[in-house]
């Protein structure tokens, strides 16, 4: 039994941001359409943290994975991290194994994907200008994902510590067609001067006053992962038109729907497949609210090895 190991390094050669996002479009338009066998995310407790396990099956694209998430707070201590995730891509005709890669920077691309997806759907056109909450692994792939689908201008980037903000601003200003960064901005400024605001922190209560949002603005949120996180307001999401990755997923954890009650419009696959309207006028404020779904880790994780296995990448280790 042979399986091919992919690094962090391997992914990122394997599967561009382009055509992630094209993959997560066909995956969340198999989702929404009933074609995608994706039971919830199980997790199990052990004293010092917890695993998350994550399966799913895409029945047109033959898409079958598993992806498991560790959380352990702890680590950090011994110089590990706190998240880990690694995934598993098995053969749908065999169930054989195909291959095992690392799955924190798999989680970044088809998570930053679904964020460029949404804004290719649901924000204006013409939409030039982002406030970006957080300056981590996530925002930069939510960033260029954005940046795929619109010609961003300029960049205002708000986070907490300051230190990862300006590095993050260091390393945008060296990517093709640059848009301008600002790291000095308060959350009010940034997000009544943006066109499209992104949220991938881990803070758990609001980060901006939904009030501020000017109309047209669209919003992703990608931090809150659990039914006490409040990344984004609830004026905010009373305003907007509200988008979400997976209705039963988001009923389960999505602190930011949850806590003032609102239910979303649709799921991003109904407009992918055409049974709910994208943005409707330039006046409309949106809401793409993202909890992560095994069908997006699924979908990237069989292309990433279909590329792999074209372009020679990774190493082939027989288990026998």
């Amino acid at each position: 039994m042979k399986i091919r190991i992919l690094t962090a390094s391997d992914v990122k050669k394997a599967l561009p941001m382009a055509e992630a996002i094209e993959i997560m479009k066909d995956a969340f338009g198999q989702l929404s359409s009933g074609r995608a066998t994706v039971p919830l995310r199980t997790p199990v407790d052990t004293e010092k943290g917890v695993s998350l396990v994550m399966p799913a099956y895409l029945h047109a694209s033959k898409s079958l994975a598993v992806k498991v998430v560790s959380v352990y707070g702890g680590n950090p201590d011994k110089g590990l991290p706190a998240v880990n995730a690694t995934v598993l891509v098995l053969d749908p005709e065999t169930g054989m194994p195909r291959a095992f890669m690392e799955g924190d920077a798999l989680t970044a691309l088809r998570t930053g994907a679904g964020g460029g997806l949404a804004a290719a759907l649901l924000s204006r056109g013409d939409a030039a200008v982002v406030a970006m909450f957080g300056a981590g692994v996530q925002a930069r792939a939510q960033l260029q994902a954005v940046m795929s689908v619109r010609k961003i201008t300029r960049v205002m980037i708000l986070d907490r510590s300051g230190r990862s903000g300006k590095r993050l601003a260091s390393e945008v200003a060296g990517w093709p067609e640059a848009p301008a960064v600002d790291v000095s901005a308060t959350a009010r400024e940034a997000v009544r001067g943006a066109d499209i605001v992104i949220a991938a922190t881990n803070s758990a209560t609001p980060l901006f006053d939904g009030n501020d949002l000017r109309p047209g603005t669209h919003v992703t949120g990608v931090g809150s992962f659990r039914r006490d996180m409040q990344e984004i307001d609830a004026v905010t999401v009373q305003r907007a038109r509200v988008v979400v990755d997976s209705r039963e997923a988001c009923r389960a954890e999505a602190g930011d729907l949850l806590i003032p009650g609102i239910a979303p419009d649709a799921e991003i696959g109904e407009i992918v497949n055409g049974t709910a309207p994208g943005r409707q006028d330039d006046e409309e404020i949106t809401f793409f609210k993202s909890v992560g779904v095994a069908a997006q880790d699924a979908a990237a994780a069989s292309a990433v090895v279909r590329a792999a296995e074209e372009k020679g990448l990774g190493r082939v280790v027989d288990l026998s």
